[in-house]
């Protein structure tokens, strides 16, 4: 009899169970989202080691010679978006306004400026160059803001500043293909340039041009600057090669310069049109006295808006243009305009309807 009732109670529960709703399955933790941005560490120009969680979405730039970080900054299509602030250009003409149709919104920093002023943008990062470390850096990082180092002033540093930039901007491959393409340009003058001797070299003077208060003085570059580089790589002899050079622009007379007695002269300006300078140093008996003069040897740098002589991104088209002038018979097929052409639509995505517009009346000195 137990036996019975006891079968029976167990088939009972077993219909209840059959019939009652059916529990809820076990939940299961969600997919992890993919970050968006993983976190990285760049090494800045002064070896230092930077952190970031994400990519930097407000990057300042700021300092003595920001013109031309800019110009490397911008290079890369995302940067116009998370710039926040640009300096004051000291240069003449701005380029900016070129290249970034929100220019206006940016905070426009004075050349001599402070942390706290910087510091106003709230920049997930500041961009400087590494000799303001001292000045600017140490403040900018007591307050808690990373700061990332980079030189931009020889072809080497151009490389490696370059693929750091990148990191930052998370766009590694566009920093392949720009540095790619200088060294590519690089490399086509050096191979055409190949066994020249050295009696076939010209002696060449590079003459940097400034008339500041009304004083007109004449300056060259130390030896480990990107002019005198280029000077030598597109195949000519530095004359102030064996000078007492300073760490910055050495201040020459016209006497020193006639004792140099270069083969050319090049004369660059970064304030005012170099053209015109050469046009009154051709009319002046002093100058005219000058072998290089009497042989209309003496030439204006290539510009735009600004010099080709400097460490800006333009340093490419500087060595290509100078080495065509020191040895024409070895680049017979060169066009500097084309070259130029290729330059900013490459690097700035101008179209040659943009090219004609703001590139195009704003090209100077001895160009073709």
């Amino acid at each position: 009899m137990f036996s019975k009732r006891l079968i029976l109670s167990l088939v009972l529960v077993l219909i209840l169970s059959a019939c009652a709703a059916p529990a809820a399955p076990t939940p299961t933790a969600a997919p992890a989202a993919t970050p968006t941005a993983a976190g990285f560490t760049v090494t800045d120009a002064l070896g230092r080691s930077v952190t970031f969680a994400s990519p930097p979405q407000r990057i300042a730039l700021a300092g003595r010679a920001v013109t031309l970080v800019t110009d490397a900054v911008y290079l890369f299509p995302s940067a116009p978006d998370r710039t926040v602030t640009l300096g004051k250009n000291t240069q003449g003409k701005d380029f900016v306004p070129v290249i970034d149709p929100n220019h206006e919104s940016k905070l426009k920093l004075e050349t001599q400026v402070g942390p706290e002023q910087v510091a106003a943008a709230k920049p997930d990062v500041v961009l400087l160059k590494s000799y303001l470390a001292e000045t600017l850096g140490k403040p900018l990082e007591s307050l808690s803001i990373p700061v990332v180092y980079v030189d931009f002033e020889t072809p080497e540093q151009y490389q490696r500043d370059l693929a750091t930039v990148g990191q930052i901007l998370g766009d590694p491959t566009r920093a392949k293909q720009v540095s790619a393409f200088y060294q590519e340009r690089v490399d086509r003058v050096t191979q055409a340039l190949t066994g020249l001797s050295e009696d076939q070299k010209p002696r060449v003077l590079l003459l940097y041009y400034t008339d500041k208060d009304g004083t007109v003085a004449f300056n060259v570059p130390p030896l480990g600057w990107i002019q005198t580089w280029m000077a030598q790589t597109a195949g000519g002899r530095p004359a102030w090669k064996d000078a007492q050079l300073g760490q910055g622009w050495t201040k020459v007379n016209l006497e020193q310069v006639a004792a140099w007695d270069a083969d050319q002269i090049y004369i660059i300006a970064y304030a005012g049109s170099v053209d015109d300078v050469v046009k009154r140093l051709k009319a002046d008996p002093q100058w005219q006295a000058l072998r290089a003069v009497k042989q209309n040897k003496l030439y204006a740098f290539a510009a735009d808006y600004y010099s080709w002589d400097q460490p800006d991104t333009r340093w490419i088209l500087g060595l290509t243009w100078l080495a065509g002038k020191l040895h024409p018979e070895r680049f017979p097929d060169l066009n500097i305009q084309q070259e130029a052409r290729t330059f900013f639509k490459e690097m700035y995505n101008l179209d040659d309807a943009a090219f004609e517009k703001y590139i195009q009346p704003n090209l100077v000195g001895d160009l073709p």
